[in-house]
């Protein structure tokens, strides 16, 4: 059995795939709009990850964080 308090939950929370989904895709729009050379879109792209780690703490705040009370840890 593992100890909880050891076990820093890995960030398998709602807060932390929401937080990583959106950057992932600022990440990747970013990426083609660098290649395609359109600054513009490289910069929104910025804003849309900045998002992206704002909504996770936002949404760890609101307690859909591994240590939050609306998260429930899932049985592997």
């Amino acid at each position: 059995m593992t100890n909880p308090i050891a076990d820093p939950g890995h960030g398998h929370s709602p807060a932390a795939w929401t937080a990583v989904v959106i950057m992932l895709l600022g990440f990747t729009v970013g990426t083609v709009f660098f290649c395609l050379e359109m600054a513009v879109g490289v910069w929104i792209s910025v804003a849309v990850i900045v998002l992206g780690a704002i909504s996770g703490w936002v949404l760890a705040k609101a307690g859909w964080g591994v240590k939050g009370p609306k998260y429930t840890p899932k049985a592997h």
